[in-house]
């Protein structure tokens, strides 16, 4: 029964959800480590930018971020340094349309592309000799690593996972994102979907319409409008059932670990699998109290999610 027990406790200072992810999205900085640049072209003819460090280390670890973020993000960098410093090589890999230039084709990204994930392992299957390949997702690219692990048989030098800050019920945490007390993170989001959706749309014109997009103000309205059609959905709640990676959590085959903070203000109470990690050999989940959405941080320079993650994948 691998519901685990947690050990985080959250700085006197940094206190209470909106706080802990606040705080290190804004003053958190870390050095880049991922600074070797490889762009993988897919069989579909769009491609991925893929940024690297490597010491020829026996382990590798593939990184994925959140939504609207990048390889750069603070939380990518501060476990791509950790897991460096304890003997990983690390790949972090971008979205489409997140390395600072947009796709070619009109879909871009969305929480259940999976698929573009499977293209980076495989990738890094034939480029790195490392016996051991761990991943480590965080909020979509969480979602997206463990639907990903629950929807295909995967290589036997996949060794274990980690995912912290998961929307693993993309319905309920929408919901949830479209309350009042988190319209700041919502109108953060929508800006900048809005304009990766004004860039395409010179290239797109027909297949793009931007009428009345300012009157936009939740997933609900940007998922039926936008990310459904598309990306090949019927509508936002198509998509939501589709792409959230809790009814695959069963099927999970290695040892993973999700991680989601109780007072995490993004997360609905769909989000916390105590039953599927009751039923499970291999998927793990712990609920610390305090964390909020991609928080964790500590007094000291690593923080715990860091420390937590080489935990788990050292094992």
């Amino acid at each position: 029964m691998p519901i685990v027990p947690s050990s985080y406790r959250a700085p006197a200072h940094l206190r209470g959800g909106h706080l802990q992810t606040i705080y290190p999205a804004l003053f958190r900085r870390v050095p880049r480590i991922t600074k070797r640049r490889e762009r993988l072209e897919l069989p579909d003819g769009d491609f991925l930018d893929l940024d690297w460090s490597t010491q020829g280390n026996p382990r590798l670890v593939i990184l994925s971020h959140g939504l609207e973020a990048n390889s750069g993000a603070h939380y990518i960098q501060g476990m791509a340094a950790a897991l460096q410093r304890r003997g990983w090589d690390v790949l972090a890999w971008n979205y489409r349309g997140c390395s600072g230039e947009s796709n070619r084709l009109l879909p871009f990204y969305h929480s259940g592309a999976s698929g573009d994930l499977h293209h980076v392992v495989t990738h890094a299957l034939k480029v790195h000799s490392a016996p051991q390949i761990d991943l480590v997702g965080f909020s979509l690219g969480g979602n997206m690593t463990l639907k990903y692990l629950g929807e295909r048989e995967v290589s036997p030098r996949l060794h274990r996972a980690v995912a912290f800050s998961v929307p693993c019920d993309l319905a309920c945490s929408s919901v949830r994102l479209s309350s009042r007390t988190n319209r700041l993170y919502m109108d953060r989001f929508l800006r900048s979907l809005r304009e990766k959706l004004e860039e395409k749309k010179p290239r797109f014109p027909e297949q793009i319409d931007l009428t009345g997009i300012s009157r936009v103000r939740n997933f609900k309205q940007f998922d039926d409008r936008f990310t459904a059609p598309l990306h090949g959905f019927r509508d936002a709640e198509d998509y939501w059932a589709r792409s959230s990676s809790r009814p695959f959590f069963p099927k999970i085959r290695i040892p993973t670990l999700l991680v989601n903070a109780a007072n995490d203000p993004f997360l609905g109470p769909g989000c916390f699998p105590h039953e599927e990690a009751a039923a499970s050999e291999c998927f793990h989940f712990e609920a610390p109290e305090d964390g909020g959405h991609v928080g964790f941080s500590t007094s000291s320079g690593e923080y715990w999610s860091e420390q937590r993650a080489a935990a788990f994948l050292g094992a």
